[in-house]
């Protein structure tokens, strides 16, 4: 991509030398109790990431916090990527910016929130493995940069716009919240629990949808460089819910599906990227392919 490093964005904030708190158990991310389904997730992620997410929930505590002291070399090594996180956040909010007067909303920013190891959030606790994720409670998407490392190592898709299509992605359930899309398919969750994951795949490629409205506006300004756009389809398959159960060594279950598969992943990048227009989002409105 072609952008200019340098200059701080007011909306990161940095807590990467702060003691982790946090725990994943207890009340769980989100505040719910983890079942078989929630067991089994977590069984799927010790095998992609390989650490145990599964005692601490059966041990019945927290775990304990992570202390930490001040690592300059690392943040000094990590620099270009916080460069390239607030310039993606800043360059994406811009976009939305420009969209919301024509749904009626006004526009808040998020604020992306950068750690290590662990972090406590309005949603929770989370550890860096969960990967990166919007908590709507307190509107900041959270993300360690050591993730993007995992992106272009473990998953196969490395390069700049993989990583600002992940950033696009979780700001597209900002959009969400705003809009109010997320508090109706909580609810809608609530009313019908068997309905839950169903409606979790739909929520999700809305956001790979929106994630590829900026993507298309990068296009139209000709910042995009040769090989970007595959890029992000890469990355957008790579955590397709089909590749990760495969890449655990399970069989590929649809029914398990929270987040869709790498050919839904990528079909509704693609939509959003080609048309940039938000009413061609509404994952809502149609049988997924």
């Amino acid at each position: 991509m072609r952008w200019t490093p340098g200059g701080d964005n007011e909306d990161i904030e940095d807590r990467r030398d702060e003691t982790g708190g946090g725990s994943v158990g207890g009340g769980g991310f989100g505040g719910g109790r983890v079942g078989i389904g929630g067991l089994i997730v977590l069984g799927l992620l010790s095998l992609i990431f390989g650490r145990d997410f599964i005692s601490p929930f059966l041990g019945g505590g927290s775990p304990a916090p992570v202390e930490r002291r001040p690592d300059p070399v690392r943040s000094e090594r990590e620099k270009p990527q916080k460069d390239f996180v607030g310039f993606v956040l800043g360059d994406a909010q811009k976009t939305w910016e420009g969209i919301f007067p024509s749904l009626g909303v006004p526009y808040r920013h998020a604020k992306l929130v950068l750690f290590r190891d662990a972090v406590d959030t309005a949603c929770g606790g989370a550890e860096s493995a969960t990967g990166p994720f919007y908590c709507p409670g307190d509107e900041k998407v959270y993300i360690d940069l050591g993730f993007f490392d995992e992106l272009a190592r473990r998953f196969g898709a490395p390069g700049q716009f993989a990583q600002a299509y992940v950033l696009a992605h979780e700001l597209g359930h900002h959009v969400q919240k705003l809009v109010g899309t997320e508090a109706k398919v909580r609810r809608a969750q609530q009313a019908n629990p068997q309905a839950a994951k169903a409606l979790s795949v739909r929520m999700e490629l809305q956001a790979d949808c929106y994630a590829g409205i900026w993507g298309h506006s990068t296009q139209e300004r000709n910042i995009l460089e040769e090989g970007d756009v595959d890029q992000g389809l890469a990355a957008a398959a790579a955590v397709g819910d089909d590749r990760l159960q495969k890449a655990a060594g399970r069989r590929v279950s649809p029914e398990n599906f929270t987040h869709g598969s790498s050919a839904q992943r990528v079909a509704w990048f693609r939509k959003g990227f080609s048309t940039g227009d938000f009413n061609a989002c509404n994952t809502f409105a149609r049988e997924q392919e």
